[in-house]
């Protein structure tokens, strides 16, 4: 699927398809890295301590604000990688995810569970590529 500077392939030949993501997604603009996200608020106090829904949805609002910095969106981000400390909290990050991305045009992922991040109570990092067309560069 093309938008006016991405271009997703979710399955290209010979590839098992992806559950949730996109195995391809290139574009053309300018490019920008978002650094991982937590679930700190902007007094830097952890939202959700226990609760993977709730650091889910504060890390994709760190991941808008940091996009809107750069003058993008979620339609701009091209791959998303995920640190957890526990894969049975990938459901919730989808849920979040899912409620800002075009589920029709998700970005590429990866997913790694980790032994600890930079606090305990931290549940999860996210961080973000994204390329913005031209137009707005």
């Amino acid at each position: 699927m093309t938008t006016t500077h991405l271009t997703h392939i979710p399955d290209p030949e010979g590839v098992q398809p992806g559950p949730g993501y996109t195995h391809v997604v290139m574009g053309t603009g300018r490019f920008v890295a978002l650094s991982g996200q937590v679930a700190l608020d902007e007094k830097g106090e952890v939202v959700g301590p226990g609760d993977p829904e709730a650091q889910a949805r504060q890390v994709f609002e760190n991941l808008r604000r940091c996009l809107a910095a750069a003058g993008a969106t979620f339609d701009d981000v091209v791959k998303l990688n995920y640190y957890v400390t526990d894969v049975a909290y990938l459901p919730a990050i989808r849920v979040a995810r899912d409620a800002v991305v075009d589920v029709t045009r998700r970005p590429a992922s990866t997913a790694v569970q980790v032994a600890a991040l930079f606090a305990p109570e931290i549940l999860m990092e996210i961080e973000a590529y994204a390329v913005i067309p031209e137009d707005r560069a």
